[in-house]
């Protein structure tokens, strides 16, 4: 009987809005997202947030561990990383974002997440679009180099997005917020660096850019592709993701820029470019091969130190390290401690 009342209803309410159209009208459905791959910022987008879920926990001695799940597009669920240290209270944070291609196994790496919290400092990581669990659903002819424009856009646009969700559970120090980014995960910082201001400082290993001469000498580009990404709508649509334009005016105060002497995925002419439009203030730090230039173990957590250096750890209760213009420390050097044996973490 139950089933038979159902089958009336739904029968009773479909003849009502095929002879009154305008009854569904007072019931619109939900719009989708809209995204403007044009732009920087986030702003002139319309992406709406889904609840995060977690999908696990894990708790360290050193540190808590979250995989999330974070959504603002019907077709794009992230897999967001955030770890933070256990005895510091709001610390500040660093969002980590690796060359293409990248997947989120780092992430959950137990040495990995002991070196980017040394020293009292949170680590956000999630993979760029088109990259790892978010590619698919697309034919192989188009990847993260041919759908540049999009895959650079909605990166740029997923980091605000990530600093929104952060600045909304607060137990994270937003003023303090750095970007770690190597290859496109550099570019893509540079972008989200000049759209949001809430990015103090990032540091920058290798970043694609320069597009004419890149997109016509790196080998990430295959051969049999390279003709179709020098041509000028190609070019012209990847130009606002350019460091050479982005960078003279990057309104971050902290910025450092990595190179290699050689390095194929971003010709020397890219390369030169690049560091040439560095803002005045902005370091500059030569490395002899990319190919030896390990980014996920970086040199035993030393090459995160320079970033940290520029994101203030707040004095916690009961720590008699004395406050630094950068951070605290028990030896006068900023944003680290030693342990009981004198060995700095």
């Amino acid at each position: 009987m139950k089933l038979l009342s159902q089958s009336a209803l739904h029968f009773a309410a479909a003849m009502a809005l095929a002879t009154c159209p305008a009854a569904f009208a007072q019931f619109p459905s939900p719009s989708p997202s809209a995204e403007d791959i044009t732009s920087i910022s986030v702003g002139s987008s319309h992406l709406h947030p889904e609840p995060t879920e977690l999908v696990e926990k894990d708790v360290e001695p050193g540190y808590i561990s979250e995989w999330l799940k974070v959504q603002w597009r019907s077709d794009d669920p992230i897999y967001l990383y955030v770890v933070r240290p256990t005895k510091v209270k709001n610390p500040p944070v660093v969002i980590y974002l690796y060359d293409y291609p990248a997947e989120t196994d780092v992430f959950r790496d137990n040495e990995w997440c002991e070196r980017v919290t040394a020293g009292g400092y949170a680590a956000v990581g999630l993979v760029p679009a088109l990259n790892g669990q978010r590619y698919h659903g697309r034919p192989m002819k188009e990847w993260f180099v041919s759908e540049l424009q999009e895959a650079l856009a909605k990166s740029t646009h997923d980091v605000q997005m990530v600093l929104n969700y952060l600045a909304a559970r607060g137990d994270l120090d937003m003023t303090n917020v750095g970007i770690f980014g190597v290859g496109a995960g550099a570019t893509i910082a540079v972008a989200a660096a000049s759209a949001d201001s809430r990015i103090k400082a990032i540091d920058l290993v290798e970043p694609w850019g320069n597009w004419p001469a890149w997109m016509a000498k790196s080998d990430v580009v295959p051969e049999e592709e390279r003709s179709r990404y020098i041509k000028p709508d190609f070019l012209k649509g990847v130009s606002a993701f350019d460091p050479v334009s982005l960078l003279p005016t990057l309104p971050t105060p902290r910025v450092r820029l990595n190179q290699f002497a050689e390095n194929p995925s971003t010709p020397t002419e890219a390369s030169s470019k690049i560091d040439a439009a560095l803002p005045l203030s902005a370091e500059r730090r030569r490395l002899a091969d990319g190919a030896q230039f390990d980014p996920v173990a970086a040199a035993g957590g030393k090459d995160f130190d320079w970033l940290k250096l520029q994101l203030k750890v707040q004095e916690q209760p009961g720590n008699n390290s004395k406050r630094t213009s950068t951070g605290t420390s028990g030896d006068h050097q900023p944003g680290f401690r030693k342990n009981e044996s004198g060995e700095k973490l």
